[in-house]
């Protein structure tokens, strides 16, 4: 909502200080592209504030093609210009610039959120599925969990990790179509860390390891992120994705 209102913010200051005067490019019926021509070499910077009153139009102008891309940007200049010389012939009165500028980009927040819960769901549906028919393949125990795993290779001895652990490993992690988000294998280092300090289907799975062991884990939403994807859902891993894990146990460290 922050971020909402910073984007609204910024549209009313850049209608307030960005101009330009539309009736009189009709007047002189100049094309566009010599209307630039013709700016460009009218404006000289001479002063400190020239720089920086030409630079906090460009600033502007490039959060308004990120933030707001649809933007119809002949209207933009014709309202900013109404703006700058108090035009009582605006197209739009003070009192409603606000009103017009909140209803847009509330709808647009609107949209945005349906659209979200949409891919919720969808993420939701297809992790069920993709750990449903993955249960019933050769060699995938489940346990009381739901955690899933395949024994890839089983090491030697009788010692566990248990919750609490200081553990060395390899890993590779995918999501359930292949992307690899997180590898140590392809960085080629092992690492080390505490299994009270990773997801639960981490923790709850590294302790059914051995020494040399190497497991294959398919772990559902709840025992991995849940809702709080990492980079609020915007890299590889969605809300509520099940991970698959590759993990090498090396080293019990403690």
């Amino acid at each position: 909502m922050k971020k909402q209102i910073l984007k609204i913010g910024l549209m009313a200051l850049a209608i307030t200080f960005i101009s330009v005067d539309a009736n009189a490019q009709k007047k002189k019926k100049k094309n566009k592209k010599e209307k630039m021509e013709e700016t460009a070499t009218k404006i000289e910077l001479k002063t400190e504030v020239d720089s920086v009153s030409y630079a906090i139009g460009m600033n502007m102008i490039e959060s308004i093609k990120r933030d707001f891309p649809e933007a119809n940007f002949d209207a933009f200049l014709a309202g900013a210009r109404a703006g700058a010389d108090n035009d009582t012939n605006a197209l739009i009165k003070k009192e409603e610039l606000e009103g017009v500028i909140a209803t847009y980009f509330q709808k647009k927040q609107a949209e945005a959120q349906a659209a979200q819960a949409g891919d919720v769901e969808k993420f939701k549906a297809e992790g069920l599925k993709f750990l449903e028919e993955n249960k019933g393949k050769e060699g995938v125990v489940t346990t009381a969990s739901g955690l899933q795993y395949v024994v890839m290779t089983e090491g030697t001895g009788d010692a566990h990790p248990t919750a609490t652990s200081n553990v060395e490993v390899h890993y590779h992690g995918t999501t359930p179509d292949g992307t690899v988000f997180d590898s140590s294998v392809d960085r080629g280092q092992t690492i080390s860390f505490g299994l009270n300090q990773v997801i639960k289907g981490w923790t709850e799975g590294v302790q059914l390891m051995k020494v040399g062991s190497k497991y294959k884990f398919f772990i559902p939403q709840e025992l991995a992120y849940g809702a709080n994807a990492p980079q609020g859902g915007q890299g590889p891993i969605k809300p509520f994705m099940p991970l698959v894990f590759e993990v090498e146990l090396f080293k019990i460290n403690d």
